[in-house]
């Protein structure tokens, strides 16, 4: 389980591992947190006997500098096949990472640019039959409009495993229409 870790605003700035949540919390940088505390280490058996155990939230936020805030996260085959369900946005089937790619929907040959708004998960079929048209040159609709998700979205694309908190956080700055996606 990966920590969810936030600027002293609340605004998201990564999902770091539950080491270095630790680290953060024994040197005191942990500014507030929410939700439960879902993980606990054990460490060693000190000189009095006692067992060190460090409880550690799900959401964590941090002092010093406020993040940049990004507005327009990075684009990656992962987090765009995550976007689209896995879905091909021409012929509606759901496919495994390795049977999708990244189409684009005004292709590079004609202008397109590499950007969330231009791009959509297509199987490999389609994405072969589209070629380097647009969809409606190829006579193929599109069944969802390309969007760019903004940092909130972005983190819950970018990971796999997120806890109930977690997601409870994030979704409260979803776009409307993407409030279906749920925790792990």
């Amino acid at each position: 389980m990966r920590v969810l870790r936030l600027d002293k605003t609340g605004y998201p700035v990564a999902w770091i591992s539950r080491e270095e949540a630790a680290t953060l919390a024994v040197k005191n940088q942990i500014i507030w947190s929410l939700g439960e505390h879902a993980i606990v280490m054990r460490g060693g058996i000190n000189s009095s006997g006692c067992r060190s155990i460090l409880h550690l939230p799900a959401i964590l936020a941090c002092g010093g500098d406020i993040e940049k805030q990004r507005s327009v996260p990075a684009l990656s085959n992962r987090t765009l096949f995550r976007r689209d369900d896995h879905f091909c946005m021409y012929c509606g089937q759901q496919f495994p990472d390795g049977m999708l790619t990244r189409d684009h929907v005004m292709p590079l040959s004609q202008g397109g640019r590499n950007r969330w708004a231009n791009v959509v998960a297509a199987c490999q079929r389609c994405n072969n039959a589209k070629g380097g048209r647009t969809p409606e040159q190829a006579g193929m609709a599109l069944l969802a409009i390309p969007f760019t998700p903004n940092a909130y979205e972005f983190m819950y694309l970018s990971n796999r495993q997120i806890i109930g908190d977690q997601m409870e956080y994030l979704r409260t700055r979803f776009k409307s229409n993407m409030r279906r996606w749920q925790a792990a």
